[in-house]
């Protein structure tokens, strides 16, 4: 099968599962390293339509949040087939990795998927339970609102997301306001964008910062296996 993926957490779970599938990739698509000669189509939000359907693929993998509808539509309009994932939570990121690899791709269920099943399984509070909020930008800030998977990693390390309950699932809320919204914590991810030690806390003087990798708190995919450790070591830090 050939595969043009739009998601940098489907292009490692199909490359780790079937290696040579994957003809075309974004941009973004930064794991595992070696992605062999599969072709760079642009990014998540601009792929180039023509290329993809010049690669003659036979699936397409995207995301209803990371790709837009027009994209989409013009993969189909061009005779494509475009399978659309949906991620709101764990339980949901197994069900529809399931889909992709067995049910679209007709693969033997990888063993990484049941490794992290079990791995979250087993996975304890990292920290006693304490309120957070979680910036993905700023510039405007940007924090993780309602139904996110983000946002659901986290609560099953112990961490209560402030803005869980927020109409929006990205809201833009002023740093102002987050910094007085009473929160213990602040979890900062490199990604989408890049927080670190000298950029970001300083908007937030006297509230405990965590920074955790990006990778493995929104991708779905082999990062999952190991995602409980790595978070909750980074969330414990923070204590």
């Amino acid at each position: 099968m050939r595969v043009v993926s739009l998601v940098p957490s489907l292009t490692e779970a199909v490359a780790v599962s079937a290696p040579g599938a994957l003809v075309g990739v974004t941009d973004w698509c930064t794991h595992p390293a070696a992605l062999g000669d599969a072709a760079r189509i642009g990014g998540t939000k601009n792929p180039d339509v023509r290329a993809i359907a010049e690669l003659r693929p036979d699936l397409v993998l995207a995301n209803e949040e990371e790709n837009r509808a027009p994209d989409l539509a013009a993969l189909r309009e061009a005779g494509l087939e475009v399978l659309v994932t949906e991620v709101r939570d764990l339980p949901q990121a197994f069900t529809e990795l399931d889909r992709v690899l067995v049910g679209a791709m007709g693969l033997e269920r990888p063993r990484w998927l049941a490794e992290a099943e079990a791995a979250w399984a087993r996975a304890e509070l990292a920290v006693e339970p304490r309120t957070a909020f979680v910036p993905v930008w700023r510039r405007p800030w940007m924090v993780l609102g309602r139904d996110t998977f983000a946002g659901d990693l986290l609560a099953r390390l112990g961490v209560r997301n402030a803005y869980a309950g927020h109409p929006e699932r990205y809201p833009r809320i002023p740093a102002a306001e987050l910094a007085a919204a009473g929160c213990e914590l602040v979890v900062f991810p490199d990604e989408p964008y890049r927080f670190a030690p000298g950029d970001g806390p300083e908007a937030f003087p006297g509230i405990p910062a965590a920074f955790v990798d990006g990778r493995h708190l929104t991708w779905y995919g082999p990062s999952l296996a190991a995602a409980p450790e790595v978070l909750g070591a980074a969330l414990r830090a923070s204590v």
